[in-house]
């Protein structure tokens, strides 16, 4: 996955199609992220020995990795992600647009 938690991400898909945030989790065995402040749900909390009683919790859930595009850092606009290794074996990932060092 060429995905990283912090990075600067744009929502291409969805009902969230448009919004700019950053990764706070990556899921890389589901190919999902979790986004800040994106796709949010309502979640029904029962009733429990510390909370009396019951209430509906804003939760934000996984997206697909698919509907996310990583955000060039030179232009703002979204670009693609390439991986390009050094000849000690390390890695470093490029944005595909401006070739720049993400």
């Amino acid at each position: 996955m060429k995905l990283k938690k912090g990075d600067k991400v744009i929502v291409i898909a969805g009902k969230a199609k448009g919004a700019t945030t950053s990764i706070v989790r990556v899921y890389p065995k589901d190919n999902r992220v979790l986004l800040d402040n994106t796709n949010i749900v309502k979640r029904h909390r029962g009733p429990s020995a510390k909370n009396r009683t019951g209430q509906i919790v804003d939760k934000p859930m996984p997206i697909h990795a698919s509907n996310v595009a990583l955000i060039d850092p030179k232009s703002g606009k979204p670009t693609r992600v390439s991986i390009k290794r050094d000849d000690k074996g390390g890695r470093s990932r490029i944005a595909v647009k401006s070739g720049q060092e993400l």
